[in-house]
């Protein structure tokens, strides 16, 4: 397994956060992003996760609601991955994947436009 320090995967997520485009930035409402080393134990291969409710599926009732809530898991990343390189690459995949959980979009299209 690659090794990787968690500060070190936490500056990629960072990093990884900080090439969304401004414009999408500013749309994101009331979500944090995390690292966790190691995902729920029923889906140990899992690289990220969404939980919280899409911008789209918010009304009126949405209001004073804790955080969605992104996680990212530095565990399985390192294990399918062979180089620092991959790495960067995987973490920006998933980011990406999990911000577009929070616009609405699912699984189906994100496979279809590559970030799988």
């Amino acid at each position: 397994m690659l090794e990787m320090t968690r500060e070190e995967f936490e500056e990629l997520v960072a990093e990884a956060l900080d090439r969304i485009p401004p414009e999408l930035t500013r749309l994101m409402d009331n979500v944090a992003v995390f690292v966790e080393d190691e995902p729920p134990a029923d889906d140990p291969e899992l690289l990220g996760l969404y939980e919280g409710t899409p911008l789209t599926d918010r009304g009126e009732w949405y209001a004073g609601v804790l955080p969605d809530r992104i996680t990212v898991y530095r565990g399985p990343t390192l294990r399918m991955c062979a180089s620092r390189e991959d790495v960067v690459a995987e973490t920006e995949v998933t980011v990406v994947h999990e911000i577009a959980h929070h616009f609405g979009i699912d699984d189906a299209r994100l496979h279809a436009l590559g970030y799988g």
